[in-house]
Protein backbone atom coordinates (compact mmCIF):
# COMPACT_ATOMS: atom_id res chain seq x y z
CA UNK A 1 0.00 0.00 0.00
CA UNK A 2 1.26 3.39 -1.08
CA UNK A 3 -0.22 6.37 0.91
CA UNK A 4 -0.02 8.51 4.17
CA UNK A 5 -2.20 10.84 5.61
CA UNK A 6 -1.00 14.78 5.22
CA UNK A 7 -0.09 16.09 8.66
CA UNK A 8 -1.26 19.09 10.22
CA UNK A 9 -0.31 21.57 8.13
CA UNK A 10 -2.06 20.03 5.63
CA UNK A 11 -3.99 23.17 3.46
CA UNK A 12 -7.27 20.45 3.33
CA UNK A 13 -7.05 19.79 6.63
CA UNK A 14 -6.81 22.91 8.02
CA UNK A 15 -9.74 24.21 5.66
CA UNK A 16 -11.85 21.84 7.54
CA UNK A 17 -10.71 22.72 10.68
CA UNK A 18 -11.18 26.64 10.31
CA UNK A 19 -14.99 25.56 8.82
CA UNK A 20 -16.02 23.65 11.90
CA UNK A 21 -14.76 26.30 13.84
CA UNK A 22 -17.00 28.29 12.37
CA UNK A 23 -19.83 25.84 12.85
CA UNK A 24 -19.33 23.64 15.58
CA UNK A 25 -22.59 22.24 15.71
CA UNK A 26 -23.35 21.89 12.18
CA UNK A 27 -26.85 21.35 10.75
CA UNK A 28 -26.97 18.09 7.95
CA UNK A 29 -27.60 21.02 5.59
CA UNK A 30 -24.77 23.19 6.59
CA UNK A 31 -22.87 19.78 6.18
CA UNK A 32 -24.56 19.28 2.42
CA UNK A 33 -23.87 22.24 1.31
CA UNK A 34 -20.39 22.29 2.62
CA UNK A 35 -19.42 19.19 0.68
CA UNK A 36 -18.80 17.18 3.74
CA UNK A 37 -21.37 14.74 3.61
CA UNK A 38 -20.63 12.89 0.38
CA UNK A 39 -17.14 14.48 -0.27
CA UNK A 40 -16.75 12.22 -3.11
CA UNK A 41 -19.65 13.59 -5.55
CA UNK A 42 -19.18 16.34 -7.88
CA UNK A 43 -19.49 20.05 -6.94
CA UNK A 44 -22.15 21.56 -6.17
CA UNK A 45 -23.25 18.07 -4.13
CA UNK A 46 -19.48 17.26 -3.29
CA UNK A 47 -16.00 18.72 -3.17
CA UNK A 48 -15.07 16.45 -6.36
CA UNK A 49 -12.64 14.58 -3.26
CA UNK A 50 -10.08 11.56 -3.62
CA UNK A 51 -10.04 9.21 -1.06
CA UNK A 52 -7.29 11.30 0.84
CA UNK A 53 -9.26 14.09 0.79
CA UNK A 54 -12.04 11.73 2.12
CA UNK A 55 -10.08 10.01 4.89
CA UNK A 56 -8.91 14.14 6.07
CA UNK A 57 -12.37 14.71 6.14
CA UNK A 58 -13.62 12.13 8.30
CA UNK A 59 -10.46 12.25 10.46
CA UNK A 60 -11.90 15.77 11.16
CA UNK A 61 -14.99 15.24 11.42
CA UNK A 62 -14.80 12.60 13.92
CA UNK A 63 -12.10 14.70 16.01
CA UNK A 64 -14.97 17.59 16.28
CA UNK A 65 -17.39 14.94 17.37
CA UNK A 66 -19.95 16.06 14.39
CA UNK A 67 -21.72 13.09 13.20
CA UNK A 68 -22.69 13.51 9.09
CA UNK A 69 -27.12 13.09 8.27
CA UNK A 70 -28.04 9.63 9.22
CA UNK A 71 -29.85 8.79 5.38
CA UNK A 72 -28.11 5.16 4.28
CA UNK A 73 -29.86 4.53 1.47
CA UNK A 74 -30.73 8.00 -0.15
CA UNK A 75 -26.96 8.63 0.19
CA UNK A 76 -25.79 4.89 -0.26
CA UNK A 77 -27.76 3.88 -3.41
CA UNK A 78 -30.22 6.29 -4.69
CA UNK A 79 -28.21 9.66 -4.93
CA UNK A 80 -25.19 7.65 -6.63
CA UNK A 81 -27.66 6.84 -9.09
CA UNK A 82 -29.51 10.47 -9.60
CA UNK A 83 -26.21 11.48 -10.23
CA UNK A 84 -25.28 8.56 -12.81
CA UNK A 85 -28.56 9.02 -14.93
CA UNK A 86 -30.81 11.39 -13.43
CA UNK A 87 -32.26 14.90 -15.11
CA UNK A 88 -30.93 17.67 -14.03
CA UNK A 89 -34.19 18.47 -12.14
CA UNK A 90 -34.17 15.51 -10.39
CA UNK A 91 -30.38 15.70 -9.30
CA UNK A 92 -31.27 19.95 -8.03
CA UNK A 93 -34.84 18.61 -6.22
CA UNK A 94 -33.61 15.36 -4.39
CA UNK A 95 -29.57 15.53 -3.91
CA UNK A 96 -29.24 18.24 -1.40
CA UNK A 97 -32.32 16.92 1.03
CA UNK A 98 -30.73 13.55 0.44
CA UNK A 99 -27.27 14.63 1.93
CA UNK A 100 -29.10 16.97 4.60
CA UNK A 101 -31.09 13.92 6.23
CA UNK A 102 -34.08 16.12 5.41
CA UNK A 103 -36.01 13.10 3.37
CA UNK A 104 -35.16 9.22 4.08
CA UNK A 105 -35.53 7.20 1.11
CA UNK A 106 -35.93 3.72 0.84
CA UNK A 107 -35.24 0.90 -1.93
CA UNK A 108 -38.23 -1.19 -3.65
CA UNK A 109 -36.39 -3.37 -5.43
CA UNK A 110 -36.66 -7.01 -4.05
CA UNK A 111 -40.02 -9.07 -3.90
CA UNK A 112 -41.11 -12.27 -2.29
CA UNK A 113 -40.15 -14.54 -5.82
CA UNK A 114 -37.45 -12.06 -6.61
CA UNK A 115 -34.63 -11.79 -4.17
CA UNK A 116 -31.17 -13.10 -5.18
CA UNK A 117 -33.00 -13.46 -8.64
CA UNK A 118 -34.03 -9.77 -8.60
CA UNK A 119 -34.37 -10.16 -12.52
CA UNK A 120 -37.58 -12.03 -11.78
CA UNK A 121 -39.54 -9.38 -10.80
CA UNK A 122 -43.11 -9.24 -11.19
CA UNK A 123 -44.42 -5.93 -9.90
CA UNK A 124 -46.01 -3.97 -13.22
CA UNK A 125 -45.10 -0.21 -14.33
CA UNK A 126 -47.89 0.04 -17.31
CA UNK A 127 -47.90 4.22 -18.84
CA UNK A 128 -51.20 5.97 -18.82
CA UNK A 129 -50.59 9.35 -20.47
CA UNK A 130 -48.33 11.51 -18.14
CA UNK A 131 -48.06 8.65 -15.20
CA UNK A 132 -47.45 5.28 -14.72
CA UNK A 133 -49.87 2.67 -12.82
CA UNK A 134 -47.78 0.54 -10.35
CA UNK A 135 -49.22 -2.76 -8.94
CA UNK A 136 -47.35 -5.29 -7.06
CA UNK A 137 -45.62 -6.38 -4.18
CA UNK A 138 -42.04 -5.41 -2.18
CA UNK A 139 -40.54 -6.74 0.42
CA UNK A 140 -37.45 -6.25 2.98
CA UNK A 141 -37.58 -2.51 2.39
CA UNK A 142 -35.92 -1.19 5.44
CA UNK A 143 -37.03 2.31 6.31
CA UNK A 144 -40.12 2.34 3.69
CA UNK A 145 -42.00 3.17 7.06
CA UNK A 146 -40.68 6.68 7.39
CA UNK A 147 -39.32 7.32 4.25
CA UNK A 148 -40.45 10.08 1.89
CA UNK A 149 -39.29 8.08 -1.29
CA UNK A 150 -38.19 5.33 -2.47
CA UNK A 151 -36.37 3.90 -5.71
CA UNK A 152 -38.76 1.25 -7.43
CA UNK A 153 -37.80 -1.01 -10.28
CA UNK A 154 -40.91 -2.09 -12.03
CA UNK A 155 -41.20 -4.33 -14.91
CA UNK A 156 -42.70 -1.53 -18.04
CA UNK A 157 -42.62 -4.43 -20.98
CA UNK A 158 -43.68 -7.59 -19.50
CA UNK A 159 -42.75 -9.24 -23.56
CA UNK A 160 -38.99 -8.37 -23.29
CA UNK A 161 -36.27 -10.47 -22.12
CA UNK A 162 -35.77 -11.34 -18.35
CA UNK A 163 -33.18 -8.62 -17.73
CA UNK A 164 -34.80 -6.19 -20.17
CA UNK A 165 -37.87 -4.29 -20.12
CA UNK A 166 -37.48 -3.08 -16.87
CA UNK A 167 -37.62 0.82 -15.38
CA UNK A 168 -36.19 2.82 -12.56
CA UNK A 169 -38.32 5.36 -11.24
CA UNK A 170 -38.72 7.48 -7.88
CA UNK A 171 -42.17 6.94 -6.15
CA UNK A 172 -43.41 9.14 -3.67
CA UNK A 173 -43.69 6.67 -0.79
CA UNK A 174 -47.20 8.94 0.36
CA UNK A 175 -48.93 8.37 -2.70
CA UNK A 176 -52.94 6.94 -3.06
CA UNK A 177 -52.79 3.05 -3.22
CA UNK A 178 -49.03 2.36 -1.00
CA UNK A 179 -49.61 0.01 1.98
CA UNK A 180 -46.65 -0.64 4.31
CA UNK A 181 -46.98 -3.35 6.62
CA UNK A 182 -44.28 -3.78 9.09
CA UNK A 183 -41.57 -6.33 9.71
CA UNK A 184 -40.50 -7.02 13.40
CA UNK A 185 -37.51 -8.46 13.91
CA UNK A 186 -35.89 -10.79 16.59
CA UNK A 187 -34.80 -7.74 17.90
CA UNK A 188 -37.79 -6.21 18.53
CA UNK A 189 -37.22 -3.48 16.41
CA UNK A 190 -38.97 -2.57 12.98
CA UNK A 191 -36.81 -1.42 10.71
CA UNK A 192 -38.13 -3.77 7.36
CA UNK A 193 -41.76 -3.41 5.82
CA UNK A 194 -43.43 -5.23 3.05
CA UNK A 195 -44.85 -2.58 0.73
CA UNK A 196 -47.99 -3.01 -1.59
CA UNK A 197 -49.03 -1.36 -4.38
CA UNK A 198 -52.62 -0.95 -6.00
CA UNK A 199 -53.15 0.95 -8.74
CA UNK A 200 -50.38 3.73 -7.67
CA UNK A 201 -49.60 6.53 -9.87
CA UNK A 202 -46.09 7.82 -10.41
CA UNK A 203 -45.73 11.02 -12.92
CA UNK A 204 -43.53 10.05 -16.09
CA UNK A 205 -41.14 12.74 -14.91
CA UNK A 206 -39.92 10.55 -11.80
CA UNK A 207 -38.93 7.90 -14.38
CA UNK A 208 -34.62 7.41 -13.72
CA UNK A 209 -32.80 6.86 -16.87
CA UNK A 210 -34.88 5.56 -20.19
CA UNK A 211 -38.02 3.69 -20.03
CA UNK A 212 -37.33 -0.47 -20.16
CA UNK A 213 -33.69 0.13 -19.70
CA UNK A 214 -33.85 0.37 -15.71
CA UNK A 215 -31.98 -3.07 -15.32
CA UNK A 216 -28.59 -1.41 -16.22
CA UNK A 217 -29.14 1.52 -13.27
CA UNK A 218 -30.74 -1.18 -10.45
CA UNK A 219 -26.99 -3.05 -10.72
CA UNK A 220 -25.50 0.77 -10.74
CA UNK A 221 -27.56 1.01 -7.31
CA UNK A 222 -26.53 -2.53 -6.27
CA UNK A 223 -22.84 -2.05 -6.92
CA UNK A 224 -22.63 1.46 -5.73
CA UNK A 225 -21.28 1.93 -2.57
CA UNK A 226 -20.85 5.27 -0.36
CA UNK A 227 -17.04 5.99 -0.81
CA UNK A 228 -17.46 5.90 3.18
CA UNK A 229 -13.59 5.24 4.29
CA UNK A 230 -14.39 5.48 8.08
CA UNK A 231 -17.39 2.77 8.55
CA UNK A 232 -15.76 -0.65 10.78
CA UNK A 233 -18.37 -1.09 12.65
CA UNK A 234 -19.58 -4.89 12.75
CA UNK A 235 -23.43 -4.34 11.70
CA UNK A 236 -22.86 -3.03 8.73
CA UNK A 237 -20.54 -0.54 9.09
CA UNK A 238 -22.11 0.87 12.54
CA UNK A 239 -22.01 -0.93 15.93
CA UNK A 240 -19.49 -2.19 17.60
CA UNK A 241 -15.88 -2.91 15.76
CA UNK A 242 -13.80 -5.85 16.66
CA UNK A 243 -11.51 -3.11 18.49
CA UNK A 244 -14.07 -2.12 20.67
CA UNK A 245 -14.71 -5.56 21.71
CA UNK A 246 -11.01 -6.31 22.44
CA UNK A 247 -10.87 -3.20 24.59
CA UNK A 248 -13.62 -4.08 26.93
CA UNK A 249 -11.77 -7.51 27.40
CA UNK A 250 -8.29 -5.35 28.25
CA UNK A 251 -10.08 -3.16 30.35
CA UNK A 252 -11.62 -5.91 32.34
CA UNK A 253 -8.58 -7.58 32.95
CA UNK A 254 -8.12 -10.30 29.84
CA UNK A 255 -9.38 -13.58 29.72
CA UNK A 256 -7.37 -17.07 30.84
CA UNK A 257 -9.49 -19.41 29.22
CA UNK A 258 -7.16 -20.65 26.26
CA UNK A 259 -10.00 -21.25 23.82
CA UNK A 260 -11.28 -17.48 24.42
CA UNK A 261 -7.86 -16.03 24.03
CA UNK A 262 -7.27 -17.83 20.27
CA UNK A 263 -10.83 -16.88 19.66
CA UNK A 264 -10.04 -13.19 20.34
CA UNK A 265 -6.88 -13.52 18.49
CA UNK A 266 -8.41 -15.15 15.52
CA UNK A 267 -10.99 -11.82 15.87
CA UNK A 268 -8.08 -9.39 15.98
CA UNK A 269 -6.51 -11.25 12.99
CA UNK A 270 -9.42 -11.08 10.82
CA UNK A 271 -10.10 -7.11 11.51
CA UNK A 272 -6.65 -5.92 10.72
CA UNK A 273 -7.12 -8.30 7.20
CA UNK A 274 -10.24 -6.24 6.70
CA UNK A 275 -8.60 -3.00 7.75
CA UNK A 276 -5.39 -3.81 5.58
CA UNK A 277 -8.34 -4.54 2.13
CA UNK A 278 -9.60 -1.53 3.45
CA UNK A 279 -6.42 0.50 2.79
CA UNK A 280 -5.17 -1.27 -0.65
CA UNK A 281 -8.27 -0.46 -2.16
CA UNK A 282 -7.60 3.20 -1.04
CA UNK A 283 -4.45 2.94 -2.29
CA UNK A 284 -5.46 1.84 -6.03
CA UNK A 285 -8.10 4.73 -6.04
CA UNK A 286 -5.34 7.02 -4.81
CA UNK A 287 -2.78 5.36 -7.91
CA UNK A 288 -5.51 5.57 -10.38
CA UNK A 289 -6.09 2.04 -10.88
CA UNK A 290 -8.72 -0.25 -10.09
CA UNK A 291 -9.18 -2.48 -7.26
CA UNK A 292 -8.96 -5.88 -7.46
CA UNK A 293 -10.07 -9.01 -6.04
CA UNK A 294 -10.43 -7.42 -2.70
CA UNK A 295 -12.89 -5.40 -3.42
CA UNK A 296 -14.97 -8.38 -4.42
CA UNK A 297 -14.62 -10.53 -1.00
CA UNK A 298 -14.78 -7.82 1.05
CA UNK A 299 -18.06 -8.12 1.63
CA UNK A 300 -18.16 -11.97 2.11
CA UNK A 301 -15.52 -11.27 4.96
CA UNK A 302 -16.95 -8.41 6.90
CA UNK A 303 -20.06 -9.88 7.21
CA UNK A 304 -18.60 -13.20 8.79
CA UNK A 305 -16.49 -11.06 10.62
CA UNK A 306 -19.47 -9.02 12.40
CA UNK A 307 -21.22 -12.37 13.14
CA UNK A 308 -17.74 -13.93 14.49
CA UNK A 309 -17.68 -10.00 17.19
CA UNK A 310 -21.02 -10.68 18.26
CA UNK A 311 -21.23 -13.99 19.16
CA UNK A 312 -17.56 -14.00 20.96
CA UNK A 313 -19.27 -11.32 22.60
CA UNK A 314 -22.18 -12.72 23.64
CA UNK A 315 -19.95 -16.00 24.87
CA UNK A 316 -17.88 -13.37 26.63
CA UNK A 317 -20.74 -12.67 28.66
CA UNK A 318 -21.28 -15.91 30.26
CA UNK A 319 -24.87 -16.95 31.69
CA UNK A 320 -25.47 -12.96 31.79
CA UNK A 321 -25.91 -13.40 28.05
CA UNK A 322 -28.61 -14.86 27.94
CA UNK A 323 -30.03 -11.46 28.89
CA UNK A 324 -30.87 -8.31 26.58
CA UNK A 325 -28.71 -5.77 28.35
CA UNK A 326 -25.72 -7.95 29.15
CA UNK A 327 -21.98 -6.93 27.64
CA UNK A 328 -18.99 -9.30 27.34
CA UNK A 329 -17.77 -9.81 30.90
CA UNK A 330 -20.12 -7.27 32.85
CA UNK A 331 -20.06 -4.49 30.51
CA UNK A 332 -22.89 -2.78 29.27
CA UNK A 333 -24.98 -4.77 26.70
CA UNK A 334 -26.88 -2.92 24.90
CA UNK A 335 -25.28 -2.72 21.57
CA UNK A 336 -24.33 -6.24 22.35
CA UNK A 337 -27.61 -7.52 22.87
CA UNK A 338 -28.70 -5.73 19.96
CA UNK A 339 -26.23 -6.94 17.35
CA UNK A 340 -26.16 -10.44 18.41
CA UNK A 341 -29.95 -11.06 17.38
CA UNK A 342 -29.11 -8.73 14.34
CA UNK A 343 -25.94 -10.40 13.24
CA UNK A 344 -27.68 -13.26 10.97
CA UNK A 345 -29.13 -10.50 8.30
CA UNK A 346 -25.35 -10.01 7.94
CA UNK A 347 -24.84 -12.66 5.62
CA UNK A 348 -28.25 -12.54 3.85
CA UNK A 349 -28.47 -8.79 3.12
CA UNK A 350 -27.36 -7.24 0.13
CA UNK A 351 -26.77 -10.44 -1.35
CA UNK A 352 -26.26 -13.90 0.54
CA UNK A 353 -22.40 -15.30 1.38
CA UNK A 354 -23.63 -18.10 -1.17
CA UNK A 355 -24.16 -15.49 -4.22
CA UNK A 356 -21.17 -13.44 -3.02
CA UNK A 357 -18.95 -16.62 -3.64
CA UNK A 358 -20.75 -17.38 -6.99
CA UNK A 359 -19.58 -14.05 -7.87
CA UNK A 360 -15.61 -14.39 -6.60
CA UNK A 361 -15.50 -17.88 -7.95
CA UNK A 362 -16.85 -16.88 -11.53
CA UNK A 363 -15.68 -12.79 -11.81
CA UNK A 364 -12.31 -13.21 -9.70
CA UNK A 365 -11.57 -16.82 -9.76
CA UNK A 366 -12.85 -17.01 -13.65
CA UNK A 367 -14.74 -20.11 -12.50
CA UNK A 368 -17.02 -21.45 -15.07
CA UNK A 369 -20.71 -20.20 -14.78
CA UNK A 370 -22.76 -23.92 -14.72
CA UNK A 371 -20.92 -27.04 -13.55
CA UNK A 372 -19.79 -29.30 -16.45
CA UNK A 373 -21.58 -32.37 -15.48
CA UNK A 374 -20.03 -34.91 -17.67
CA UNK A 375 -16.24 -33.65 -16.52
CA UNK A 376 -17.04 -34.68 -12.89
CA UNK A 377 -18.62 -37.65 -13.91
CA UNK A 378 -15.19 -38.67 -15.52
CA UNK A 379 -13.19 -37.36 -12.51
CA UNK A 380 -15.02 -39.06 -10.64
CA UNK A 381 -14.56 -42.59 -12.40
CA UNK A 382 -11.49 -42.24 -12.65
CA UNK A 383 -10.71 -41.83 -9.30
CA UNK A 384 -12.56 -44.57 -8.32
CA UNK A 385 -10.61 -46.59 -10.79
Amino acid sequence: MDFELPGDDDPRRLSVREWLAAHPRPSGRELAEAGYVAPHWPKPWGLDADPIHQLVIDEELRAAGVARPANPIGIGWAGPTILHAGTQEQKDRYLFPILSGEEMWCQLFSEPGAGSDLANLGTRAIKDGDTYVVNGQKIWTSLGHVSKFGILIARTNPDAPKHKGVSYFVCPMDSPGIEVRPIVEMTGAHTFNEVFFDDVRIPAENLVGAENEGWGLAKVTLGNERVSLSGEGALWGRGPTAGDLLDAVRSRGGVADPIMRQRLAALFVESEVLRLIRLRTVSAKVQGKQPGPEASVRKALADEHGQHIMGLAKDLAGTAGMLNDAGPLGSAGGEWGFGYLFAPALTIGGGTSEVQRNIIAERVLGLPHDIDVEAGRTWAENRRA
